[in-house]
């Protein structure tokens, strides 16, 4: 590895798995008991919708804690190298993923998550989230940062 790329081993954000699963399981079982109630009352149009939201927020939390928080699935991202023309992420399956073509990179304002576009080697776009509890501490998660923000 040359002097100009990082290389961050990712774990897992158990802490961030927490706040992830008290925001999605009230909001979803809000949702879902709202609708079922409506659906045995006067209101079976707004049922439909309720029961839609309610699991499209599940399907949406259940892919954020699984995939990017706990890193469960073989396509989540373990180790993020960052180089001048290039990105590579590596997955849980042991495959890596060399972005090379239109790199973007976002960053939100709380500054706890960070997210990578691009095109990989063999044409595909590909996004990835990162999340602050995911490296090792602070300052390598400011470091990841600052090599990404060539990406902006």
């Amino acid at each position: 590895m040359a002097s100009k790329e990082r290389r961050y081993e990712l774990q897992q954000d158990r802490k961030g798995m927490v706040w992830d699963l008290l925001l999605y399981v009230p909001t979803v079982t809000a949702l879902v008991l709202i609708g079922v109630k409506m659906w045995f009352g006067a209101n079976q149009s707004w049922a439909y919708l309720l029961i839609f939201l309610g699991t499209f927020f599940f399907l949406i939390g259940f892919n954020r804690i699984t995939k990017t928080r706990l890193m469960l699935f073989p396509a989540s991202p373990v180790s993020l190298e960052v180089a001048k023309d290039r990105v590579r992420i590596g997955l849980r399956s042991g495959a890596t993923v060399d972005v090379v073509k239109d790199i973007r990179f976002f960053s939100e304002v709380g500054g706890k998550t960070i997210a990578l576009t691009g095109i990989d080697a063999s044409g595909q776009k590909q996004q990835y989230i990162f999340h602050q509890g995911q490296f090792k501490d602070g300052t390598a998660y400011k470091d990841a940062k600052n090599w990404l923000e060539v990406y902006r």
